[in-house]
């Protein structure tokens, strides 16, 4: 009999049930917070009527970065210390067959490639410059005019460049003034000293120191001699070891002490006045006048020659 009642109990629960409808649209799921910056809720699927929304409206999901390799993701950077310039490597020399023995090294400087002020006399392979027979003639005569004593001597040639093609001996620049020693030079040389002499020095002498008297005597301190400028070991050969060139310690007058070439620039004294002023003129008739301002090498003597320099240039100091 129990076990009827159940049944009956059942049967009657499954008859209320199947009497029962359900609702038509069912609770609504509470509102989620924002996200992706939307706040439109999301619909219901089963609704009666609703359709899914279009592509259009459906939030698209970034993309994600284009994971690569380290190798290839980072390209090179330069730290704060260095430059941001492209390295480049130094050029190398360009290859070659091999030297011969003794000739390893390619860059060595040769006599050939040695600049001038590097060349010692022997390497620089220099030769005696040729004379016109013509042009030393008309030169001694002119010499003679003026009362010159000199006299012809043999060709110099002392090898590496250092001689004179028709040398004299001068011994008198002009009558009654001596040269002591006797000077070795060329005829050019000597011209412009006897020149000198009467058109500047003797006329200079004869306004700044009249109670000395006239002058007898120039004191020569070098004429011809084989060396370079200022007798170093290497560099441009002198114009005295082409006979160019005569340098003139003092002055010796008939009366009184002679007057020695040395520094005078402050001198005030008509002795001072008498040295600067034969000092600017020797560049009347020579092409270089070296005094004892110039240089410590010069400050004993007047360095004066007849180099020849383009466009008749001069140097005076």
């Amino acid at each position: 009999m129990r076990k009827l009642a159940i049944l009956a109990i059942l049967l009657a629960a499954t008859a209320v049930l199947a009497g029962a409808r359900l609702p038509v649209h069912g609770p609504l799921p509470q509102q989620r917070p924002d996200i992706e910056g939307t706040s439109a809720p999301i619909p219901d699927s089963n609704a009666e009527g609703t359709q899914p929304p279009p592509a259009a409206e459906m939030p698209t999901p970034e993309p994600k970065p284009d994971i690569q390799k380290p190798e290839t993701q980072k390209p090179e950077t330069s730290t704060p210390n260095e430059p941001t310039t492209p390295k480049t490597e130094p050029a190398k020399p360009m290859q070659g067959p091999p030297l011969p023995p003794g000739k390893e090294n390619p860059q060595a400087p040769t006599e050939e490639n040695k600049p001038p002020a590097a060349q010692t006399l022997e390497e620089q392979h220099l030769t005696i410059e040729p004379e016109s027979d013509a042009e030393h003639a008309e030169c001694t005569a002119a010499l003679q005019a003026l009362g010159a004593v000199f006299k012809d001597t043999p060709r110099i040639d002392d090898g590496n460049g250092c001689g004179i093609d028709k040398p004299i001996i001068i011994s008198e620049a002009l009558p009654g003034i001596k040269l002591k020693p006797e000077a070795t030079i060329r005829c050019p040389a000597a011209l412009a000293l006897a020149r000198w002499m009467k058109e500047s020095v003797i006329p200079a002498a004869s306004t700044a120191l009249p109670e000395q008297g006239r002058i007898t005597t120039v004191n020569q301190a070098s004429a011809y001699i084989c060396r370079l400028r200022n007798s170093a070991e290497t560099g441009k050969i002198s114009e005295h070891a082409r006979g160019n060139a005569i340098d003139i310690a003092s002055f010796h007058f008939e009366k009184g002490e002679d007057v020695a070439v040395r520094s005078r620039r402050e001198d005030p004294t008509l002795t001072g006045a008498f040295q600067r002023t034969v000092s600017a003129a020797g560049c009347l008739y020579f092409t270089t006048v070296l005094d004892p301002e110039s240089d410590a090498a010069h400050e004993t003597h007047f360095h004066l020659d007849v180099i020849e320099r383009k466009g008749s240039y001069r140097y005076c100091h």
